[in-house]
């Protein structure tokens, strides 16, 4: 008697299952990008239509759109499916254009980089 596996079992864990779906893509470098999964190949390189990335600053966000976009396999993080029929985001975010994002995330960057400047200068105090 021998095993036989569902037809399915292999479909379930690839990216077939996402064709023609609406997903998230997480990049490496942290970008979040939308779109309909096109195709792929077997190094989860994809192709996105109707792509777009969404940046988000605090309760700000722009969706920047990208058309039909290629995605090296190697740069991804995580991709899911997006349910379509819900909301996407909390009612609290605010859609800005994206030359208000790019100030925001200017400002976020800066702020940032002045927290660490801060830090440096109270090394000596040893608070830990």
């Amino acid at each position: 008697m021998s095993w036989a596996a569902p037809d399915d079992i292999f479909f379930s864990t690839s990216l077939a299952a996402y064709l023609d779906k609406k997903l998230l893509v997480l990049l490496r470098d942290g970008r979040k990008l939308m779109g309909l999964l096109r195709s792929f190949d077997q190094f989860a390189n994809a192709v996105l239509e109707e792509a777009y990335e969404r940046v988000i600053v605090g309760d700000l966000y722009c969706d920047i759109p990208l058309g039909l976009y290629i995605i090296r396999g190697e740069n991804v993080v995580l991709i899911g499916e997006l349910d379509i029929e819900k909301e996407e985001l909390p009612a609290q975010m605010i859609q800005v254009s994206e030359a208000e994002i790019k100030r925001a995330q200017k400002a976020e960057k800066e702020e940032m980089m002045l927290k660490g400047t801060m830090r440096k200068r109270m090394e000596f105090l040893d608070l830990d």
